[in-house]
């Protein structure tokens, strides 16, 4: 099935899109930015400036996925598309909020008036990302939403992707599920409780190849380990609020 274009040009019309519009994409280095961001380079509704990644400063890590900094930059370098990097150590929502406005700001100053993100159906998440661009002049899209989850997973698989689990929220799926590939199987062997692109949160990907990526990105599965849960930002995920969350397994990618 391909990429379902009509929709992605109706959002256009919404946001008075005209031209090319300069934007920011919102890269987390799984499965549905990597989908995402395929997606919106192939219809060149937007002309992509930057990615855009938060990490955690102390561990050098993508906040929430738990990959290394110099995976992500070797996904940048396959993709081709520089990279802003919002740092931030507390992790709180006041920190995340101030450093990325820093960083949006000095991205407007450049003619950027758009912010791509990936998600799919979270309201509360979208509503917090649209009022936090507000805040300084820009807008968000949101190419994927209302789309189904399992036909999004399907395509994925379909365009040749290829990604590995590399967190897992405790709620819903234990350490067995770390470094499993993204395939067919993988949605059928799903808990019916979980969502089939993980979108309330319940695992988290590394995206490593396919047709974004100019090469495939070289790794090794490493050290699994558990994190008890601590506070955390809005934008790392929105959890179910029937569902106690103990902890995260993370898995140590390495890269090669």
């Amino acid at each position: 099935m391909g990429f379902q274009t009509k929709q992605f040009y109706n959002i256009s019309i919404i946001f008075g899109i005209v031209g090319n519009a300069k934007a920011i994409f919102c890269w987390s280095g799984g499965k549905d930015s990597a989908y995402c961001l395929h997606k919106v380079l192939t219809e060149r509704v937007f002309d992509v400036k930057y990615l855009l990644t938060t990490i955690n400063y102390n561990f050098k890590r993508v906040s929430m996925h738990g990959v290394r900094e110099g995976l992500l930059d070797k996904q940048v370098e396959a993709i081709g598309i520089p990279i802003l990097k919002v740092k931030v150590s507390e992790g709180s929502n006041s920190e995340y909020e101030k450093q990325m406005e820093k960083v949006l700001l000095k991205a407007k100053s450049e003619g950027i008036s758009k912010v791509i993100f990936g998600d799919i159906f979270l309201e509360e998440l979208r509503v917090y990302r649209e009022n936090n661009l507000a805040k300084v002049g820009l807008k968000g899209v949101f190419p994927l939403w209302g789309m189904d989850t399992k036909t999004l997973f399907n395509n994925f698989i379909d365009q040749k992707f290829g990604a590995v689990v590399c967190c897992t929220n405790d709620a819903f799926l234990g350490e067995e599920w770390l470094g499993r590939e993204l395939d067919k199987s993988f949605t059928i062997q799903l808990p019916a409780s979980v969502d089939y692109c993980g979108e309330n949160g319940e695992y988290h990907t590394f995206c490593y190849s396919g047709p974004l990526f100019k090469k495939r990105i070289g790794f090794t599965i490493g050290e699994k380990v558990y994190r008890p849960l601590e506070t955390k930002t809005v934008n790392d995920c929105t959890l179910s609020s029937n569902t106690i969350t103990k902890g995260f397994w993370f898995c140590d990618l390495l890269p090669l």
